[in-house]
C-alpha cells in the first residue's frame, strides 16, 4: 500500500485501486475508491458544499506479525476531521473511530493484513471489485465487521413490520411501495450514505454488513459522527440538501379518489366540502383524465375548460394538482417525436416496451436533459399555463411491467448503474422549471425518491398498498425509517389503495384509525381506489378520459354521519395545530429534522425507546400512539420520564414508565409533553 497526502485527504495505492478519504462537512468523511484512476466525476446524492474541513492526516508504520513470532514494520496512514477518524492499515482495510472508539471496520479474511489470525484461509477482502464482462463497470461488493448489539434504522421505505433493520436483507432498488434512500442511522453514533444509486442490495447480517452494486465505476460512500440521531440527520441534509419550507396553505387536507372523471366533479366535490365548511388546501386530479398515455392532457371531451375549473377553485382557496406518468403510450402523439429524437429509454433485449398497463407503453428517459426540457414543455401548455399548481408524478420509480434492470438502459448508462436515481431526476424535470418560474420552492407528489429528494420540493408517499392492518403497520416503520433517511414530507393513502368494498364494517374500522394516524403526520391525505366497481364508465372507446373504471367516494362524508363525525373531529384538531406544524416544517428545512420521529430520536439516552415500533413523536411535543389492530380499543403505551398530559382526558401522568390507555373508535392515544 503507497500513502500520499493532499489537502485534507489521504490517498493509497494497492493492486491498481486507488483509495480517496477526505472531510466533507462537519466530523464527516467521504471515502472514495476506483480500479485504475477512473474517477467519475459523479457527486450523486452529496450536491451541497460542505464545510470547510480541517482535516489531520499523518502517514506512517506499524508492526505486523510475521507468523513465527516475528514482526516487520508495515506502512499505515490515518485521517482526522473533527470527531471522525479513519485509519487505514498496508492492506487497504479502513477502521472508522468517533471520539477514539472504534464503530465501524471493513471486513478482511485473507493472506496479508488480516485483522484476524485464524482466518486468512478463507480469502475474503474488503473491497472486491468483479468486471463486468464486456463492459466497463464492475460488481462491487463492500464488506463491515458486524457490530454485536448495533440497531440500524433509515435506508427509505420497505413495506415490512421491523423498524430496526439488524438482520434484514435490504434491496437497494425502486418499486411501487419501495424507496430505497441508502442512509442509515447507527445506534453507535453515526450515519452512512452509500452514494451509489447503482441497482444491488445491503445485508445488515450479524456475521457481517456487505454493500453491493450491480454495476458500478467507482465506490462511493459517505460517513459521519455524532452524538444521537438528530446531529447525524442535520451533518447527512447539511451535505445533501433540505428540504425547502412548506407552504402554510398546503398544511391542512388534500382531496383525492380514484379517480375524478370530469371537471364537473371535481367542482362539485370542492362546493360541497365549501357548503360543509371544510376547508381543502389542494385537490388532486388522478390519472387517466388524459386522451393517451403520453399525451400529457386533458381530454376535452370530459374537461372542456381546465382553466374555468381551476379560476373556480382557486376562488375558493384550493390548489390543483394533476397526475402525470412517465409512460408513452405507442399511439400517443409523442411518442414518434419522443422515440426519434431518443427521449425514451431503451431496451438491451426484445421489444421496445417498459410498461404495458393500459397501454403498449415505453417510459421517458428522464436522465437526459432533452427529455426533460420536452416533457415540461408538453405539461407547460397542456396544464400549467391553464393555473395548475403542482403535479402528481406517479410511478416514478418507474413502474416497470417486469423488473428486469438488466433489460433497460438510459443516457446516463446501464440501468443497473443508476436507476435509483429515476425518480429523483423525473421530478427535476418539474422542479426546477417551476422554481425558476415563480422563484417560490414548489410541491410536487411522488410515489418514489432517492438520497437528495427532499430538496426538490417531493412528497413522497409510500405507494399502492392494501387496505389492511398490516399495511397500516407497516407504513408506520416505513414513515418512521423515510424520516431517518432525510425525507421529511411523507403521507400515505389513508385507508391504503386498495379496497374491496367501503361498506364493510373492518375496512371503515380501518380507514379511522388510519386517518387519526394520518392526521399526526406530515401531509394528511384522503386517496383510495375503493370498490366495489359497480361505477359503468363513461363512454365506450378504449381511449381516453370516459372508459377506465372509477371507485366509489371517498369524501370525509362518503362513510356514514358516525365515521364523519370523527374525522370532522380530527380536521378540525388538525387545523388547530396549523402553527405547530408550521414550525416543524421549519424544523424540517433548518435542520433535517422528520415531523414523524422515531421515539429515540427525541429520546436517545433512554434505552426503552430504542426498541418502540408502535408508538411515535410528532415533532418535540406530541407522542402519538395509533391504533394497529382490528378491534382493538385500549393498547400500552410507554411514556419516557417527565410530565405527560392525555390529550383525550386531560389527565397529567408522571413518565418513565408503560401505561394502559383507552382507545375508543372516535380517539386515537396522544400525549403531550409539558
Amino acid at each position: 500500500m503507497i500513502f500520499t497526502a493532499e489537502k485534507n485527504a489521504l490517498i493509497a495505492r494497492r493492486g491498481g485501486e486507488t483509495l480517496r478519504i477526505e472531510g466533507w462537512g462537519k466530523d464527516s468523511l467521504r471515502v472514495r475508491a476506483v480500479m485504475y484512476d477512473g474517477w467519475t466525476g459523479n457527486d450523486w446524492a452529496l450536491t451541497e458544499k460542505p464545510e470547510e474541513a480541517e482535516c489531520a492526516v499523518s502517514i506512517g508504520t506499524a508492526q505486523e506479525p510475521n507468523g513465527d513470532l516475528t514482526f516487520r514494520e508495515v506502512p499505515c496512514a490515518e485521517i482526522t476531521n473533527g470527531r471522525i477518524r479513519a485509519t487505514v492499515n498496508f492492506a487497504g482495510v479502513i477502521s472508522f473511530y468517533r471520539d477514539g472508539s472504534l464503530i465501524l471496520r471493513e471486513y478482511f479474511r485473507a493472506y496479508g493484513g488480516t485483522l484476524s489470525e485464524g482466518s486468512r484461509c478463507l480469502k475474503i477482502v474488503n473491497r472486491d471489485w468483479k468486471g463486468c464482462i464486456g463492459g466497463s463497470e464492475y460488481t462491487l461488493t463492500v464488506k463491515f465487521d458486524a457490530n454485536d448489539g448495533e440497531k440500524i434504522y433509515g435506508m427509505g421505505q420497505y413495506q415490512q413490520p421491523w423498524l430496526n433493520l439488524k438482520g434484514n436483507l435490504v434491496e437497494l432498488a425502486q418499486r411501487n411501495s419501495q424507496i430505497s434512500v441508502p442512509f442509515m442511522v447507527s445506534s453507535l453514533g453515526y450515519g452512512l450514505l452509500w452514494n451509489n444509486p447503482a441497482v444491488g442490495q445491503v445485508a445488515f447480517a450479524n456475521n457481517y454488513t456487505e454493500w453491493v452494486a450491480k454495476s458500478t465505476r467507482q465506490m462511493d460512500y459517505w460517513i459521519t459522527a455524532a452524538d444521537g440521531p438528530k446531529e447525524i440527520l442535520k451533518n447527512y441534509t447539511g451535505v445533501t440538501g433540505r428540504a425547502p419550507m412548506f407552504p402554510e396553505n398546503l398544511m391542512g387536507l388534500w382531496q383525492c379518489k380514484l379517480r375524478y372523471r370530469t371537471q364537473e366533479e371535481v367542482l362539485t366535490v370542492a362546493r360541497q366540502y365549501q357548503k360543509e365548511g371544510i376547508k381543502i388546501d389542494q385537490i388532486v386530479i388522478d390519472f387517466f383524465h388524459w386522451t393517451l398515455q403520453g399525451d400529457w392532457k386533458f381530454d376535452k371531451t370530459y374537461w372542456p375548460d381546465p382553466k374555468a375549473m381551476v379560476d373556480e377553485l382557486h376562488s375558493m382557496g384550493i390548489r390543483v394538482i394533476v397526475s402525470v406518468w412517465p409512460s408513452v403510450d405507442r399511439k400517443s402523439e409523442n411518442f414518434g417525436p419522443m422515440m426519434e429524437q431518443g427521449l425514451l429509454i431503451r431496451t438491451e433485449r426484445g421489444a421496445a416496451q417498459t410498461y404495458d398497463f393500459q397501454g403498449d407503453c415505453v417510459e421517458i428517459d428522464p436522465f437526459n436533459p432533452e427529455t426533460r426540457k420536452y416533457i415540461w414543455e408538453v405539461c407547460k401548455k397542456n396544464y400549467y399555463d391553464y393555473g395548475i399548481d403542482g403535479f402528481w408524478l406517479d410511478n416514478s420509480e418507474p413502474d416497470y411491467g417486469v423488473y428486469d434492470f438488466d433489460n433497460y438502459r438510459y443516457c446516463a448508462g446501464p440501468a443497473l448503474s443508476c436507476s435509483n436515481m429515476y425518480p429523483q431526476m423525473f421530478s427535476r424535470a418539474f422542479f426546477e422549471p417551476m422554481l425558476a418560474d415563480k422563484k417560490e420552492p414548489p410541491v410536487n407528489l411522488l410515489r418514489c425518491g432517492w438520497a437528495g429528494s427532499q430538496k426538490y420540493g417531493n412528497v413522497i408517499w409510500s405507494g399502492d398498498v392494501p387496505s389492511t392492518f398490516q399495511a397500516l403497520r407497516e407504513q408506520l416503520q416505513a414513515g418512521l425509517n423515510m424520516g431517518l433517511a432525510g425525507i421529511p414530507w411523507w403521507t400515505t393513502d389513508i385507508g391504503g389503495f386498495m379496497t374491496d368494498d367501503v361498506n364493510d364494517p373492518d375496512f371503515r374500522q380501518l380507514l379511522i384509525r388510519w386517518y387519526q394516524f394520518a392526521v399526526y403526520s406530515a401531509v394528511l391525505r384522503m386517496h383510495g381506489d375503493r370498490g366495489p366497481y359497480n361505477i359503468p364508465p363513461l363512454d365506450e372507446r378504449d381511449w381516453g378520459g370516459g372508459y377506465l373504471h372509477t371507485g366509489q367516494p371517498n369524501e370525509l362524508w362518503s362513510y356514514g354521519e358516525e365515521n364523519y363525525a370523527i374525522m370532522r373531529k380530527y380536521y378540525d384538531i388538525r387545523i388547530a395545530m396549523h402553527d405547530y406544524i408550521r414550525d416543524l416544517y421549519q424544523e424540517a428545512h433548518e435542520n433535517g429534522s422528520p415531523l414523524i420521529r422515531t421515539m429515540f430520536y427525541e429520546f436517545p439516552e433512554d434505552e426503552k425507546c430504542w426498541e418502540l415500533q408502535d408508538q411515535y413523536m410528532f415533532g418535540g411535543k406530541y407522542l402519538v400512539a395509533p391504533i394497529l389492530h382490528l378491534n382493538e380499543f385500549e393498547r400500552e403505551v410507554y411514556l419516557p420520564k417527565g410530565q405527560w398530559k392525555n390529550m383525550n382526558s386531560g389527565e397529567i401522568l408522571e413518565g418513565g414508565k408503560t401505561i394502559a390507555v383507552k382507545a375508543p373508535i372516535e380517539e386515537i392515544p396522544v400525549f403531550e409533553r409539558i
